[in-house]
């Protein structure tokens, strides 16, 4: 997604600050995610005459059934599209050290100067403080912008480690009550590994809210939602766009072959098994790619939109009389109707989980993974050449 970060006119941040310095903007790669509740920003309302007539805009429609969020953290796009929470990952790192003048900048530089990490003689372990400091106070400023969750990403190096995942999460824990940023305006980003999704199991145990992505499967996602994780992402549109280059995936080739989307099918799938079973965990639709998918997945707890579908949303009306209207694809109702299969209401365990994700899911997971790693990686190679700052 694209998130432009620019330095307001003054010291007070500004959501529709429009100044640079350098006069550039900077285009980068995260994620805005969802609200524990409804947002408490101004819902996305258009306000021409034709509203005020007693016309209904889509997005107004749609937004009476799920939470839509724009998938962006653009300042200019802050009235327009109003987030209502964020994700604090190592791409935004790079993306803020990227330019010397940004309203993040401050927070990694503090991260870098911090005495607790600076005595670490371990080279590695230093590096890992300042990536742990920094993510943390950039997601501090975060939560001061967003009336939602932050959600913070964990080490994708850590995939496969169940207890390092936890230990990771207690150390970013600990520091974001350093800042006095309270647990409940929090999440925590985790792969949908084996390990990862026993991580999210025992972490929800302490009360700890995880939010679990890569989810590929319906194997991972009744796993995740058995482990009762907050939050579970699927990325639709990665689904879709495996499923036009590939074959050979159980799952996809049913999909298909009942004539559905394969993402489309995936959220669907998922979210009645939630609703059927009363799991408490939300599901999140991700890689949204028009209005007919979001139109699909109607009913869904969240939907992260793309800033072009949500203009178009916004400027679409319906006037009063007109006899159509949108259905709620997804519903609780809905979902304890859904009948699932006996293999698929199997309790998973670690062996039972990997035979059930096709080719697809280890693959999209893989990728997923090297990814996030590749992104760790840059940001302590990144630290390494500027540390210490000039005034340490």
């Amino acid at each position: 997604m694209s998130i432009t970060l620019q330095s307001p006119p003054s010291s007070a941040l500004s959501f529709s600050s429009t100044f640079s310095p350098q006069g550039r903007n900077l285009t980068l790669l995260s994620t805005l995610h969802f609200n524990s509740r409804r947002s408490s920003f101004p819902l996305i309302r258009s306000s021409s005459s034709s509203i005020d007539a007693g016309w209904i805009t889509e997005l107004d429609s749609v937004s009476s059934f799920s939470e839509i969020v724009p998938d962006t953290v653009i300042f200019d796009d802050f009235e327009r599209f109003p987030p209502t929470a964020a994700t604090v990952s190592s791409s935004l790192l790079l993306g803020i050290c990227s330019l010397p003048d940004t309203i993040f900048r401050n927070a990694v530089d503090m991260a870098l100067a911090d005495s607790s990490c600076c005595k670490l003689e371990n080279s590695e372990l230093r590096l890992s403080c300042f990536s742990n400091k920094a993510l943390v106070n950039v997601g501090g400023d975060l939560a001061k912008l967003v009336p939602g969750r932050v959600s913070t990403e964990v080490d994708a190096r850590l995939a496969y480690d169940t207890h390092g995942i936890i230990r990771k999460v207690h150390d970013l824990l600990r520091l974001y009550n350093e800042i006095d940023v309270p647990p409940e305006r929090l999440l925590f980003k985790i792969p949908s590994t084996w390990q990862g999704i026993e991580a999210s199991r025992l972490l929800e145990s302490e009360g700890i809210q995880t939010h679990l992505t890569f989810v590929y499967s319906f194997a991972q996602a009744a796993a995740a939602a058995e482990a009762g994780a907050s939050v579970i992402q699927i990325f639709v549109g990665r689904l879709r766009d495996w499923a036009r280059n590939h074959s050979g995936d159980p799952e996809i080739e049913a999909a298909l072959k009942r004539g559905e989307d394969p993402g489309l099918a995936l959220v669907t799938k998922a979210y009645n098994y939630i609703h059927k079973y009363g799991h408490k965990s939300k599901l999140m639709a991700a890689a949204v790619r028009n209005k007919q998918d979001l139109f699909s997945l109607v009913g869904v707890d969240y939907i992260i939109a793309p800033l072009k579908v949500l203009q178009s949303l916004k400027e679409s009306v319906t006037a009063p009389d007109e006899k159509y209207s949108f259905v709620r694809r997804l519903s609780p109702q809905s979902a304890s109707m859904y009948n699932f299969s006996e293999e698929e209401l199997t309790k998973l365990d670690q062996l039972s989980l990997a035979s059930a994700m096709g080719p697809a899911s280890v693959e999209l997971l893989a990728a997923g993974l090297e990814g996030y790693v590749n992104q760790a990686k840059r940001v302590e190679d990144l630290f390494a050449k500027i540390w210490p700052p000039p005034n340490v």
